[in-house]
């Protein structure tokens, strides 16, 4: 597996967020993602990414992008967004939901910027 975490970015919101691509490493974790229902092939299991909203223990987790109810819209666009560019991105990325849907015209900055050291 690879784990990244994410800033999830939207109107008025910052979410800390764990996304783990479900790409096997070893044989287990190729056999258990099987048993599971991720496919049997690292291709085809590497194609998911699980996404966790990481909050002092109590977060969410999601496979399917779609199944983030209670409109979370904000979720299910940032995990499409990462199923398709998690490749691209380093740890600690911003996904800003307004800049991907094109509502804005430039991606916000990580509020790390002015977190205290």
């Amino acid at each position: 597996m690879i784990a990244k975490t994410v800033e999830i970015r939207d109107d008025g919101a910052t979410i800390p967020a764990l996304a783990v691509k479900l790409t096997p490493t070893c044989e287990a974790d190729r056999y258990l993602l099987a048993r599971a229902g991720y496919g049997v092939t690292p291709e085809r299991q590497g194609k998911y990414v699980l996404l966790i909203r990481i909050t002092g223990g109590s977060g969410q987790s999601k496979c399917d992008p779609n199944q983030w109810g209670g409109g979370a819209g904000t979720m299910s666009f940032a995990h499409k967004w990462l199923i398709d560019h998690f490749d691209e991105i380093g740890s600690g990325a911003v996904v800003d939901v307004e800049y991907i849907l094109g509502e804005t015209a430039a991606p916000k900055r990580s509020e790390a910027e002015a977190w205290p050291a």
